[in-house]
C-alpha cells in the first residue's frame, strides 16, 4: 500500500493557520472564533495527522515538525480557551514569552537540519524563527511595533508554506514540475 504524501497537508495546514493568526498580530483582524477554530482543527488536528503520516513514511523531520507544531496550535487553543472554561487563569505575558521562546529554540534547531531541504523550506524556517523570536520579545516588552512586525513576518512565513505545499500538490497531480521550489 502506498501512502499519499502528507507534506503538502502539513505545510498548508501550518501556512493557512499562520497567515490567519498573523493578520491579527499585524492588526488587521481581531482574534475571534474563526482564528481559534482554525488553530484547533487545521493547525492542530490536521497538521498532527500529517505528522503521523510522515512517521509511517519514515520521514523523521516531517513527523517531528508537523506533530510538534500541531501540538503548538493545540496548546495555543488551550491557552485561549481554558481561561474561558474556568480551567486556568489568563497566562502572564512573561510566561507566554518563555513559552514562545522555547518554540523559537525548537524552530531554530529544526532550521539547522534543513539547509539542504530546499530554498523555500529553509526560508519558511528562517521566517518562523524570526516570528517566534519577535513574539517572545513582544510578550516580555509589550511593544506593539514588535507584534506588528511579527504579524507581517508571519504572513510571509505562512504564505511561503502554503506556496510550497501547493507546489508539491500541483507537481504530484501533473506528474511534472509546475511551480519552482
Amino acid at each position: 500500500m502506498t501512502l499519499a504524501n502528507p507534506t503538502p497537508l502539513g505545510l498548508v495546514s501550518f501556512g493557512l493557520t499562520t497567515v490567519l493568526l498573523s493578520f491579527a498580530n499585524a492588526g488587521f483582524l481581531p482574534v475571534e472564533a474563526a482564528i481559534v477554530a482554525m488553530a484547533f482543527f487545521l493547525g492542530g488536528i490536521s497538521q498532527t495527522i500529517a505528522g503521523i503520516m510522515e512517521f509511517f513514511r519514515g520521514n523523521t523531520f516531517g513527523c517531528s515538525a508537523f506533530v510538534a507544531f500541531g501540538a503548538f496550535w493545540l496548546s495555543l487553543f488551550g491557552i485561549w480557551v481554558f481561561p474561558i472554561l474556568g480551567w486556568n487563569k489568563t497566562e502572564s505575558l512573561p510566561l507566554l514569552g518563555a513559552w514562545i521562546g522555547l518554540w523559537t529554540i525548537y524552530a531554530f534547531l529544526l532550521l539547522l537540519g534543513i539547509f539542504k531541504g530546499g530554498r523555500i523550506l529553509t526560508f519558511i524556517f528562517v521566517t518562523l524563527v524570526i516570528v517566534f523570536g519577535s513574539l517572545s520579545v513582544y510578550y516580555f516588552t509589550e511593544s506593539a511595533p514588535i507584534l506588528t512586525f511579527a504579524g507581517y513576518m508571519g504572513i510571509i512565513c505562512g504564505g511561503s508554506a502554503v506556496y510550497l505545499g501547493s507546489a508539491i500538490i500541483l507537481d504530484e497531480t501533473a506528474g511534472k514540475k509546475i511551480l519552482p521550489y
